[in-house]
């Protein structure tokens, strides 16, 4: 099969990598990749945006499958272009993705099938939404409603703090996706990742996970898209994922059909858990970044039999192979991510690591200028790795990060630190 994969980022190289291990796939390219994509397969500079120009691409290439890695261009409709076109393609419809582009759109199916979520209120005033939250009180969420690159949540402890933000995102800060927020209240417990495939009718859970948020040690700092994460996640235990996927993740999958915009590729559920009861913080409609690195890492080959499956609406027939194994991911980030940061910063270090089924580090903002790879992103390098425990992946991934030299990066020495 010729696979075309959307997407330049870590989550990307590591689809990349765990397709290219498959017989099935015989050529591969990334679109528009990074400098250690390149290094796997051939890349592409196409709008992954615009579905007209995708599809063009897929006929000049004789592409079989095409697999979309980030959420805009499924929120920009390109698995519609592609599907109207004959193209077999793994992602969600521009419908469905209102899962993600949408928080008020989730709360109202939420609302619509009773899966147990945080309350909430939806508001596009500034004025009436300070209101609310002065009434509420602190600790409260702040969330805009749209696509925000993972940007566009702010946890607020103090009243102040959720004030402000009402005022930052009504006020532009993440532009049209800001133009109307939902807030949330405050829920407590553990938050994990809960991946699963959805075909329209089947649905398959595929791994589970748990991303470290906050840019500094002890969860301190500002939200991030993520710092790293490892697999599985302790706290969903079997019982809490089967009551998940009973309450929560069914019901929706059922109401999105019942709409009409059947929901067809990876659901991505963001759950709360206290007291052995899950409740839903959010959906994404992609693999998470960096969860989908530690999911690769143990899947490996087959995930690429898994999204064909997704895709050819034949889940029924596929069930994922775990070894009793785990997987953890460290993100090196540029000095000042989330924040403004520089770009263009070698990076030395990279050709002695290790690149095996346990070890791996996976380029997420790269290129290659002068024969030398460089920083172009705030988060840069996802360094994996596998072991037969937690702390077996541990040790293997900072033993793998501390032979990178990269004066300019910043990573956390903590990941893992929950279940560990």
């Amino acid at each position: 099969m010729n696979i075309l994969i959307l997407g330049g980022g870590g989550r990307e190289h590591s689809l990349a990598w765990a397709v290219k291990q498959n017989p099935k796939c015989d050529r591969l390219i990334v679109a528009p990749g990074n400098a250690g994509i390149a290094q796997i397969a051939d890349c592409a500079a196409i709008n992954i945006e615009d579905g007209d120009a995708v599809a063009s691409f897929c006929v000049e290439n004789k592409i079989d499958f095409v697999i979309i890695g980030p959420e805009a261009p499924l929120a920009a409709g390109v698995a519609d272009t592609l599907r109207a076109d004959g193209v077999l393609v793994f992602g969600c419809s521009k419908a469905a993705a209102q899962l993600e582009s949408s928080k008020s759109f989730t709360k109202a199916i939420c609302d619509a099938c009773d899966a147990p979520t945080a309350g909430y209120a939806h508001f596009t005033d500034a004025e009436a939404a300070k209101a609310y939250v002065t009434q509420q009180g602190a600790p409260i969420v702040i969330k805009a409603d749209g696509l925000a690159a993972g940007k566009g949540v702010v946890v607020a402890m103090e009243l102040d703090t959720a004030l402000a933000a009402v005022d930052d995102m009504l006020g532009g800060q993440f532009g049209d996706a800001g133009a109307e927020v939902v807030i949330e209240e405050f829920m407590t417990g553990e938050e994990a990742s809960f991946f699963i495939l959805c075909d329209g009718k089947t649905v398959l859970p595929v791994g589970t996970a748990q991303d470290h948020k906050r840019a500094f040690d002890g969860d301190e700092g500002p939200n991030t898209g993520g710092m790293g994460a490892y697999s599985p996640a302790p706290v969903l235990t079997d019982a809490i994922a089967e009551k998940a996927l009973a309450e929560i993740v069914r019901p929706t999958v059922a109401e999105m059909a019942a709409r009409g915009t059947p929901f067809e590729g990876i659901l991505y559920a963001g759950l709360m858990i206290e007291n052995g009861q899950p409740r839903l913080v959010e959906y994404n409609v992609r693999f998470g970044d960096p969860e989908c690195q530690v999911l690769m890492m143990r899947l490996g080959a087959q995930a690429l039999d898994l999204l064909l499956a997704c895709a050819e609406n034949r889940l029924d027939e596929v069930t994922p192979n775990w070894a009793d194994d785990h997987a953890m991911t460290i993100v090196m980030a540029a000095d000042g991510y989330p924040g403004a940061y520089e770009k263009g910063s070698v990076i030395n270090g990279l050709d002695d690591l290790p690149e095996t089924s346990l070890e791996m580090t996976f380029h997420a903002g790269t290129a290659e200028k002068d024969g030398q790879v460089i920083a172009t992103g705030g988060r840069v390098l996802n360094i994996t790795a596998r072991g037969a425990t937690l702390k077996d992946a541990h040790a293997k991934a900072y033993a793998m990060t501390r032979q990178i030299n990269w004066p300019e990066g910043f990573y956390r020495s903590d990941i893992g630190h929950r279940a560990l």
